[in-house]
């Protein structure tokens, strides 16, 4: 049996890569976490309560795991990468830094660091390839620096040390299990935010910028999917992957696929364009040829699908009163 540490366990992705895990009877879970986790994952896995900047926590995490998947960070929507910057920074790189040595130290059969499509932030080429990397400027936010430190302290961990390591690069997560913030637009991802405003009737809708800007939406069962795909797979050693959807949409058209899917009249929506922020990101789409060669992996749920998926699950969140319009 291999034991897989989930750093950040309790969070979107991170329960997605929890119930992809134990689906499978090779794998048993080890979630860390300083969030307390649902009762499902408390039943069936092994928690640990700890705050994993701390190097003493972050080996006592890894200890007896033979796999880590590193999830832990402070992530959200593009407001939260401008109003918490440093706070965000310095987490993000202190928990890397922890885990990164505390599975070299126990030698661990493979560190899987999920990144982020925002290391892509300045890319230039479309579809993106993971080698386009090299040649891409560096993130502006510090968000998406951060998630390239990540990437470097995992390389630098194998360079120096012999860490076997994959990374997976998620693209626009959504799903079942993001709540959206009403009293601050854009702390969480556009998916939950739009969708609890069309569904309280909200209109017109609010975004932000022009709405050209395109994204790849992701749903985070696939992208959970990938994650243990990856982290499994010989092929994947010392690799890098864009764990990604292929459909390219606007956000304009993704407010309005949401609009309908809420059950709203198509004549009635509109747009509001808010101002945008200093680092908006105009065009994100990757390529997933890598990961479909290499990993024989792609993404499997349909976007309308998904979509739907998560408005029923966020209408009954709502139906209970857990958030405030």
């Amino acid at each position: 049996m291999n034991r897989v540490l989930v750093t950040g366990g309790a969070g979107t992705i991170g329960a997605a890569v929890v119930k992809r895990l134990l689906a499978d009877s090779a794998w048993e879970a080890r979630v860390a976490d300083h969030r307390e986790p649902p009762v499902w994952m408390r039943e069936g896995c092994e928690i640990r309560t700890a705050d994993l900047r701390d190097p003493t926590a972050a080996d006592a995490a890894v200890h007896g795991c033979s796999h880590v998947i590193h999830l832990a960070a402070i992530v959200g929507g593009i407001a939260n990468f401008h109003k918490l910057p440093f706070t965000l920074f310095a987490a993000n790189n202190a928990l890397t830094g922890a885990l990164t040595q505390a599975a070299v130290e126990r030698g661990v059969e493979r560190f899987v660091f999920v990144s982020s499509s925002m290391v892509f932030e300045r890319a230039s080429e479309f579809p993106t390839p993971e080698g386009h990397l090299d040649q891409c400027p560096t993130p502006r936010s510090a968000y998406g620096f951060s998630k390239l430190a990540g990437e470097v302290y995992t390389r630098a961990a194998h360079d120096e040390h012999g860490l076997r390591y994959t990374i997976c690069r998620p693209f626009n997560a959504y799903g079942p299990g993001e709540l959206p913030d009403p009293d601050e637009p854009g702390i969480a991802h556009a998916v939950p935010d739009l969708i609890h405003k069309a569904l309280t009737g909200r209109r017109p809708l609010e975004i932000f910028g022009s709405g050209e800007q395109t994204r790849t939406i992701t749903h985070v069962d696939d992208i959970a999917d990938g994650i243990v795909t990856a982290m499994a797979s010989p092929a994947a050693e010392n690799e890098d992957f864009n764990i990604s959807a292929s459909r390219e949409l606007t956000v304009a058209d993704l407010a309005r696929l949401i609009w309908e899917a809420c059950g709203n009249d198509p004549a009635e929506f509109e747009l509001k364009h808010l101002p945008s922020f200093t680092v908006d990101v105009q065009r994100r789409c990757p390529s997933v040829e890598k990961a479909r060669l290499l990993l024989g992996w792609e993404a499997q749920i349909d976007l309308d699908d998904g979509i739907a998926q998560t408005v029923q699950w966020l209408r009954g969140v709502e139906r209970e009163g857990a958030i405030s319009s």
